[in-house]
C-alpha cells in the first residue's frame, strides 16, 4: 500500500477548519482556487482519528467531481489508512449503496446517489443519515429551495428540530453564497443566514491572513471587450419578418400578447402559448408557437455566434419536420421555411453582415495565444452555443495558426449535444494535460473542476449571477491572467456584469454582518427560519400528496402533443425504480414506431435500452423501449411528449412528479401475469 502524503495547510486554511475540529457545524467560504477542499480533507482526517465508529460522506453536485475528489484529494491523503469509496451514476456499485456505506470509512458520492438512497426501501440500498458522523456538502450554496442538497438537509433539520437520533457534524464550502438575487443588505443578510439555517452552520472565513489568501488566489486583470452593434444584420431582419407572417397566420389578439422577438422574454411567451394551444386543441396555435421558439432560438444565436450557425438551427428543424405534414398549418409553416431558404441561405453566407462580437471573441484569443503557451477557457450560454462556437475556432485559420486546441466540456446525458460521463473526464484529462489548450464550456466548468491554472477566461453572451461569475473569474489563477467579458456596447450582458460586480460585494458585507451577530442572536435566526421550513416542508408534502390523488389514473387520459391523438390512460403506466414510467398495456404499440437502438453509456440493474419510440402519426419523439429483467419489452414514455386530460381540462405537465394520479410501482408477478399473460417466464 502506498505511504500516505503528508498534509499540511496554509495558515489562512488552518483558521478556517477551526470551527469544524471543534465538532462545530460550519460553512468555509474561500475563493475558487483557495484550497476548500484541501481544509475538508484535513477536517476529514482529524473526524476520523478522533471520532469513535466514523462515518464520512462527501457529497457532490457533478458526477465528475466524484472521481476528481476521490483521485487528487481525499484518497492520496486518507486512502493508505482509510477505506475509502467513489460512488457516482455511471458506477454499477451505487446499487449496493447501503452495503458500500457499512464497508467504508468515507463514500464520495454524488448527492442524488444518497438521496436515493435515504428513500429507499431495500435493505442494501437504504441508508439513514443518522449512519454517517460528517457530511462534507461541496458547492453548498446549492443547498436551497428545491435542490438536492436542500432535499437532504430539509430531512436533517426536521429530524433536529424533532431531537431524532444523533445527526452528523455537517461541513459546507463555497466559494460564494451570494445575495440570493437580492441588491440590498437587509435582503443579502436574510439569504446568509437561510443558507446557514438550510446547512445548519455558522459561516467562517479567514480575518487574519487576507492578504497572503489574495496572494495564493490572485485576482484576474478584469477588461470589457466592447463591441458595437453591426449597422446592420440583414439575416435577422429576414427571420423577423418571417415571424411576423407567422404572427399574421395566428389571431391577432395572440401575436399581439407577444413581446421582442429575439429575447428570452419571447421564448417564455412562446413557450406559454404552445401549452395554450394544446390546452384548448388548437393545433394552430401550438404549432405556430413551436415554430417560432426555433426561429427565436436562431435570432439569439445570430447575435451571439455565426449566422450559418442560426440558419443551421431552422435547417436541422425542418428537416426534421418533412415527414409530418398533418393539415393546412404544416403545409404553410414548411412552406414559409422552404420558399425562403434559398434567400436565407444567401444573406447567411455574406461575410459584410458577421457578427462583429465574433471578431472581437478572435482578437482577444489571439492577443493572449500569439507567441504564448496559454490556457483558456470560453464560457457560452447554452450546448448548441458550444459546439458553434468550437465549429468556429477549427475553421478560423488565425486561431489555428497560433495553435489553439479546442475541446467541449458540456453537461451529461442522453440529449442532443450533451456529452456522456467519460466523453467529460476525457475532455477534462486532455486540457490537464496539455493536449487541449482552449475550453469552450457551459457552466458545467465554473465550479469545483481541478483543472490547470488559466491565462485567459472569456464570458462570452452570458447572463448569469453572482454566484457564476465569483467561479468563472477564479477560473483564471495563473499570474498575469485575464478575464475577458465580450458583450455589445450598452447590452444586457454588460449591465448584469456590473449588477454583479455590485453583488459580489454585497455578499461579502452580509456575510461579515452575520459573522458579527452574537451567538446567542444567530443561534435564535437560525431556530427560528428552521422551524419555518419545516412547517412549509410538512404542509408541501401534504399538498404534494393530495395532488397526486387528485384523479384515478382511469381518469386521466393522454394525448400526443403534437397530433392530439389519443393513445393510453393513466391507468396503463407503472413505475420501475421509482424512476422509469412504462405503459404496460400491449394495445399501446399500435400507436408508436420504433426507430433505432438507443446506447447509454452505463449498465442498469434490472433493464436495458432498446429503440427510439415515436408517434406513428405525426413522428412526435415519445421516448423508448426498455427490455425489463431480459423478459419484456416496455415503452417508457417522456411525460412532455404527451397532453393529458382530466375531469377539469388538459394539462401539459413538463415532468411525471407533476402529474396529477398515483402511478403504481411495477409489480412483476402481478403485472406480468395479468397484461402479458402468454409470455413464457421459464424461457
Amino acid at each position: 500500500m502506498a505511504a500516505q502524503m503528508e498534509l499540511n495547510l496554509r495558515p489562512y486554511q488552518e483558521e478556517v477548519v477551526q470551527a469544524a475540529l471543534r465538532r462545530q457545524n460550519s460553512i468555509i467560504w474561500l475563493p475558487t482556487g483557495g484550497g476548500k477542499t484541501r481544509a475538508a480533507v484535513y477536517v476529514t482526517k482529524n473526524h476520523l482519528e478522533t471520532t469513535a465508529n466514523a462515518k464520512v460522506a462527501v457529497l457532490v453536485n457533478k458526477v465528475h467531481l466524484v472521481d476528481q475528489h476521490y483521485t487528487k484529494e481525499f484518497s492520496p491523503f486518507l486512502g493508505s489508512k482509510y477505506k475509502v469509496t467513489a460512488i457516482s451514476g455511471d458506477s454499477d456499485q451505487k446499487d449496493l449503496f447501503g452495503i458500500l456505506v457499512k464497508d467504508s470509512d468515507l463514500v464520495i458520492c454524488t448527492a442524488q446517489i444518497l438521496e436515493n438512497a435515504l428513500i429507499n426501501t431495500e435493505e442494501e440500498k437504504h441508508v439513514e443519515l443518522t449512519d454517517f458522523t460528517l457530511l462534507v456538502i461541496d458547492e453548498c450554496h446549492h443547498a436551497q429551495k428545491e435542490s438536492v442538497y436542500n432535499k437532504i438537509m430539509g430531512r436533517y433539520v426536521e429530524k433536529k428540530v424533532r431531537k431524532e437520533g444523533n445527526l452528523p457534524q455537517i461541513l459546507g464550502l463555497t466559494a460564494s453564497p451570494g445575495t440570493g438575487g437580492s441588491k440590498t443588505l437587509e435582503k443579502a443578510v436574510e439569504h446568509v443566514l437561510q443558507i446557514c439555517a438550510n446547512l445548519d452552520s455558522v459561516i467562517v472565513s479567514t480575518k487574519n491572513f487576507t492578504p497572503m489568501l489574495k496572494k495564493v488566489v490572485p485576482t484576474p486583470k478584469k477588461q470589457y471587450d466592447i463591441v458595437v452593434k453591426r449597422d446592420q444584420d440583414p439575416l435577422g431582419d429576414h427571420l423577423k419578418a418571417m415571424m411576423l407572417m407567422i404572427h399574421e397566420f395566428m389571431p391577432p389578439t395572440v401575436s399581439r400578447s407577444l413581446r421582442e422577438m429575439g429575447t428570452q422574454e419571447y421564448e417564455a411567451d412562446v413557450v406559454e402559448l404552445e401549452k395554450e394551444g394544446v390546452r384548448k386543441e388548437n393545433r394552430l396555435i401550438a404549432q405556430c408557437a413551436l415554430h417560432l421558439r426555433q426561429y427565436n432560438d436562431a435570432l439569439l444565436i445570430n447575435d451571439t455566434i455565426r449566422m450559418v450557425d442560426a440558419l443551421q438551427v431552422l435547417v436541422e428543424f425542418y428537416n426534421s419536420k418533412k415527414t409530418r405534414i398533418l393539415d393546412g398549418t404544416d403545409i404553410f409553416l414548411q412552406g414559409l421555411f422552404d420558399e425562403n431558404r434559398v434567400e436565407l441561405k444567401q444573406l447567411a453566407s455574406n461575410a459584410l453582415y458577421e457578427n462583429p462580437k465574433l471578431a472581437r471573441l478572435q482578437r482577444t484569443l489571439l492577443d493572449e495565444f500569439l507567441n504564448k503557451n496559454s490556457r483558456g477557457i470560453l464560457f457560452s450560454k447554452t450546448r448548441r452555443g458550444t459546439h458553434c462556437l468550437f465549429d468556429w475556432v477549427n475553421t478560423n485559420p488565425e486561431l489555428q495558426r497560433v495553435n489553439i486546441r479546442a475541446g467541449i466540456l458540456t453537461g451529461a446525458g442522453t440529449g442532443a449535444n450533451h456529452m456522456t460521463q467519460n466523453g467529460q473526464k476525457d475532455t477534462i484529462r486532455e486540457f490537464r494535460n496539455g493536449i487541449l489548450n482552449l475550453l469552450i464550456s457551459t457552466s458545467v466548468a465554473e465550479e469545483g473542476l481541478d483543472i490547470p491554472e488559466c491565462n485567459l477566461v472569456v464570458r462570452y453572451g452570458l447572463l448569469t449571477n453572482e454566484i457564476a461569475q465569483e467561479q468563472a473569474s477564479g477560473r483564471a489563477r495563473a499570474m498575469n491572467s485575464v478575464y475577458s467579458v465580450v458583450a455589445e456596447e450598452g447590452g444586457r450582458e454588460l449591465r448584469r456584469e456590473h449588477i454583479n460586480e455590485y453583488l459580489k460585494g454585497l455578499t461579502a458585507k452580509a456575510i461579515d454582518q452575520v459573522q458579527q451577530m452574537s451567538p446567542r442572536d444567530f443561534r435564535l435566526q437560525i431556530s427560528k427560519l428552521q422551524q419555518t421550513a419545516v412547517m412549509i416542508r410538512i404542509q408541501t408534502e401534504k399538498k404534494k400528496e393530495a395532488k397526486k390523488q387528485r384523479y384515478s389514473p382511469g381518469q386521466v387520459q393522454f394525448q400526443c402533443r403534437e397530433c392530439f391523438t389519443p393513445v393510453c390512460s393513466g391507468e396503463d403506466f407503472r413505475t420501475i425504480e421509482n424512476a422509469h414510467h412504462v405503459n404496460i398495456n400491449t394495445e399501446f404499440k399500435k400507436h408508436y414506431r420504433a426507430g433505432g437502438q438507443v446506447c447509454l453509456e452505463r449498465s442498469f440493474e434490472d433493464w436495458e435500452p432498446g429503440r427510439v419510440i415515436n408517434c406513428k402519426k405525426c413522428g412526435k419523439d415519445w421516448g423508448m423501449e426498455i427490455k425489463f429483467k431480459k423478459v419484456v419489452i416496455l415503452p417508457c414514455l417522456k411525460i412532455k411528449s404527451f397532453a393529458l386530460t382530466t375531469p377539469e381540462g388538459k394539462t401539459t405537465p413538463k415532468y411525471w412528479k407533476d402529474v396529477e394520479f398515483q402511478v403504481k410501482a411495477f409489480d412483476f408477478t402481478e403485472d406480468m401475469s395479468s397484461h402479458f399473460p402468454g409470455l413464457d417466464l421459464d424461457d
